[in-house]
């Protein structure tokens, strides 16, 4: 079963999101906290949404998507980034992945929007066969761009180049 995350889905949001930078071996990256994930997903202007995979028979969360909307200049409408997707090890090949991106797909389907998004680490060959199997195509022409930490401030601090 997937639905839509709940305040009370915080928690298991964040553990989630811990057991998956884990299984991409950056947990000491992933330093967001409960109250930042709730501010992000259920604050007064809400930055992302998230939705649950729930195991049907004991009714655990065993999985989750967080995404937002990205918006295409070339076709003028929103498309969905799906920044996390994540299914426990133990309930995978239970169709949770695929119901999870089905329900986006479905949302964009009903709003209009033009893509579904995502990255996905080039050593992760069974995510990539998986997101294969279902039509979605690498962009291969495109390389993921960055800035973060000392690269971020520099840049963005006042008095930098190109600063006005």
């Amino acid at each position: 079963m997937i639905r839509t995350a709940t305040p009370a889905d915080v928690p298991v949001i964040h553990a989630l999101v811990r057991d998956l930078a884990a299984y991409e071996k950056a947990l000491d990256e992933a330093r967001a906290t409960e109250e930042q994930l709730r501010e992000a997903l259920f604050g007064e202007r809400p930055a992302a949404y998230a939705h649950i995979a729930q195991d049907d028979a004991s009714g655990e969360a065993v999985g989750f998507a967080l995404w937002f909307l990205n918006f295409s200049t070339w076709r003028g409408v929103h498309g969905i980034y799906l920044e996390d997707l994540y299914v426990r090890p133990d309930a995978r090949g239970g169709g949770h992945g695929k119901a999870l991106l089905t329900e986006l797909a479905r949302i964009c389907v009903a709003r209009g929007y033009g893509r579904l998004e995502w990255s996905v680490l080039d050593w992760n060959a069974p995510a990539i066969d998986f997101y294969r199997s279902l039509g979605a195509v690498p962009m291969e022409e495109w390389t993921t761009n960055r800035l973060t930490g000392d690269a971020l401030l520099s840049l963005g601090s006042p008095g930098s180049p190109g600063s006005h």
